[in-house]
């Protein structure tokens, strides 16, 4: 398939324009996908393959879009450029969403947004929650820091949940109302970037940056200090075990919403929520130590988990 459908080239005049065919752009976004994000990979495959091409073309867009603030060369930029360098994507994504194509991503997303309409505005709210990065490395309040989860990863659920459509038992009789999956579509991105954070405390104080909330710090007695050089003891504990079960919150606020989605796409987003879910089982396994041992599902665990995410995903 080579049609770029109503999408159109957007370039200079007369500039010569090179684009791989629309089946190679998804190829491309299949193998990024299949390499950064085994996990989520993995739970696509249990979808159609339109489906499955759409979530990686968004995964892809994602992926970009966090690239611009976290790749090791974005590290070494100054504020100012990388401020230039959001603004210019956010005129990119603007672009694509008025058909416009300067290159594969462009062309997958255009294609993704014809075959599944959906708004302009979680994009845009993607694009902030980097911006929030550039600008604040502390979040005082969870308030706080669930507006960044929400902007960095809630955004995901609301880009998808067109892609993965609704079960037709909720809205083919002429007196059902289609359900808003919106809220849980949101949850299910917030607990995953939870799981995120603790995961990846270790790294993130590299870059200067401690995600979990100051007044938590201060409620369970560990300092600043003590987080910047791995101090694993009984507060660290203490708080960790709160975080955790904050996490899982989240995900069982995300699971009133799986129920509605069509048939077709119930099984790999239970999948990957179980699977996600997963890491904090390994975070508390590994005693909370994030700071020595990288939590993460090994691949037998996922594949024995796949029959059972199959019998809870057919109960509506």
């Amino acid at each position: 398939m080579n049609d770029t459908r109503l999408c159109h080239h957007g370039q200079r005049p007369g500039a010569p324009v090179v684009l791989p065919s629309l089946d190679q752009a998804y190829e491309d976004c299949r193998q990024e996908t299949a390499l950064w994000a085994k996990t989520f990979y993995l739970g696509t495959l249990l979808m159609p393959p339109a489906k499955r091409r759409a979530i990686w073309a968004i995964y892809v867009w994602c992926r970009r879009t966090d690239e611009l603030m976290d790749s090791a060369e974005a590290q070494a930029l100054p504020p100012e450029q990388l401020e230039r360098r959001l603004d210019a994507w956010e005129q990119r994504t603007r672009g694509f969403f008025r058909g416009e194509v300067h290159d594969g991503l462009d062309l997958v997303m255009c294609d993704t947004l014809e075959r599944y309409p959906q708004p302009l505005q979680p994009y845009l709210d993607m694009i902030e929650g980097q911006r929030m990065d550039l600008r604040q490395h502390r979040y005082s309040t969870f308030s706080e820091l669930a507006l960044y989860c929400y902007r960095v990863a809630g955004t995901v659920g609301l880009m998808t949940q067109e892609v993965m459509g609704r079960d037709t038992a909720y809205t083919s009789a002429p007196w059902s109302d289609a359900p808003d999956t919106s809220e849980a579509a949101v949850a299910l991105g917030i607990a995953n970037q939870l799981t995120n954070i603790l995961r990846d405390v270790g790294e993130d104080r590299s870059r200067g940056r401690i995600y979990l909330p100051q007044d938590d710090l201060v409620r369970f007695g560990y300092g600043e200090d003590q987080l910047m050089t791995g101090v694993v003891n009984d507060n660290w504990r203490a708080l960790m075990r709160f975080q955790v079960d904050r996490a899982r919150q989240w995900f069982a606020r995300s699971e009133a919403g799986v129920r509605w989605l069509a048939p077709d796409a119930r099984w790999p987003v239970w999948a990957s929520l179980r699977l996600y879910r997963g890491i904090l089982d390994v975070i508390e396994q590994h005693d909370y130590d994030v700071f020595n041992k990288r939590a993460y599902v090994p691949r037998t665990g996922k594949l024995l988990d796949l029959p059972l995410s199959f019998v809870v995903a057919q109960v509506r």
